[in-house]
């Protein structure tokens, strides 16, 4: 490729362009987590007959901007009797697994950039699918690290329950997403995304996607199912011992979760970037801040639910339903799909 005269080797040009699109993706993420938790004080505020945070700049649009500046200069306080290492490493490794889900999201259709083909992702690859569920699992380390290195019996707690409960509901996330990989016959998400143009999976996946989200939301550890970090029985949970932007980083790296799973659940059940009128990142943007919204509304709502409570929604009710919808889904693939079906059989 010659650029201003310069013959340059492309494959130096996809690796700078995977490196810019890398530290813009951060960035957007890092923004809108900022603004989605101001939004949901807002929202939340306006729930409860409160006004929520006004005060800072037009608006209290600023109000992000001093709260990070806040957690940045705020006083640090590491325990004496803590593992100062995983201390430290935990709230990093938190961040680090919600940050790089997003690599394999596609957030709209191909753009031309001075010539230049760009994919609004970072990676298609074809376990796009699996490659979510494995990096989604590795989040429980950060927290179940924190917990065990801070040397308090309320953290640790904090932290096997985040362990029983994120495992316990992971299993029930992936076996809904089962049903939409049957019906899509790829794990690519490029591919689940175009083959929606006839219909949204939601149509065909309605109990595969409700579970799907509520699963969502325990893995996320938002109300009703904060039990790793409820405040009156555990003081804080898992991050009691940490301050100033170690705590942040626990704090971002819950919001960034909330907006990776709306991610994947418009992906898969609502058709990704695809649009009524012209296919965008602004139809993907919405679809994903109403999710977001539901998960404030929630928030705002409903009472935390026990342990035991959690623990038989899970295993006895959530896990059992799943099983029951790769079963429905399988009658779906056999009746929409018989040639396909009948070539697998010979």
């Amino acid at each position: 490729m010659t650029l201003f005269g310069i013959s340059i080797d492309p494959v130096l040009i996809n690796l700078v362009v995977l490196v810019i699109k890398s530290v813009a993706l951060i960035f957007i993420l890092l923004t809108v987590f900022a603004y989605v938790q101001f939004i949901e004080r807002r929202v939340i505020a306006r729930i409860q007959v409160r006004v929520g945070p006004n005060r800072t700049g037009p608006f209290g649009l600023l109000q992000p901007l001093a709260d990070a500046l806040k957690a940045i200069f705020k006083e640090e306080v590491t325990p004496d009797k803590a593992d100062k290492l995983v201390f430290t490493l935990a709230p990093a490794l938190a961040v680090t697994t919600a940050l790089v889900a997003f690599a394999v999201i596609p957030l709209g259709p191909p753009v031309n950039l001075f010539g230049y083909r760009l994919d609004l992702f970072i990676a298609d690859v074809n376990i796009a699918v699996l490659y979510l569920l494995a990096v989604g699992s590795l989040g429980v380390y950060g927290i179940v690290l924190a917990g065990w290195s801070s040397n308090n019996k309320y953290a640790l707690l904090g932290a096997l329950r985040a362990a029983a409960q994120l495992i316990s509901y992971e299993i029930t996330l992936g076996l809904a997403l089962v049903g939409v990989l049957m019906l899509s016959g790829t794990l690519s998400l490029t591919q689940i995304v175009e083959q929606q143009r006839g219909g949204w999976n939601i149509l065909l996946q309605p109990l595969g996607f409700i579970l799907y989200f509520i699963a969502a939301i325990a893995e996320t550890n938002r109300l009703p199912f904060d039990l790793p970090e409820a405040e009156t029985e555990l003081i804080a949970g898992y991050h009691i011992e940490y301050s100033s932007i170690k705590f942040a980083f626990f704090f971002m790296a819950e919001y960034i979760n909330m907006i990776t799973v709306s991610s994947i659940a418009v992906t898969l059940f609502f058709g990704g970037y695809l649009g009524p009128l012209a296919d965008g990142v602004w139809w993907f943007a919405l679809k994903v801040l109403i999710f977001l919204f539901v998960f404030m509304w929630l928030r705002g709502t409903l009472p935390r639910l026990r342990y035991d409570q959690l623990m038989n929604l899970g295993w006895k009710v959530m896990l059992p339903l799943a099983l029951f919808n790769i079963l429905f889904t399988a009658g779906e693939v056999l009746l929409l799909q018989p040639n396909a079906t009948q070539a697998v059989l010979k």
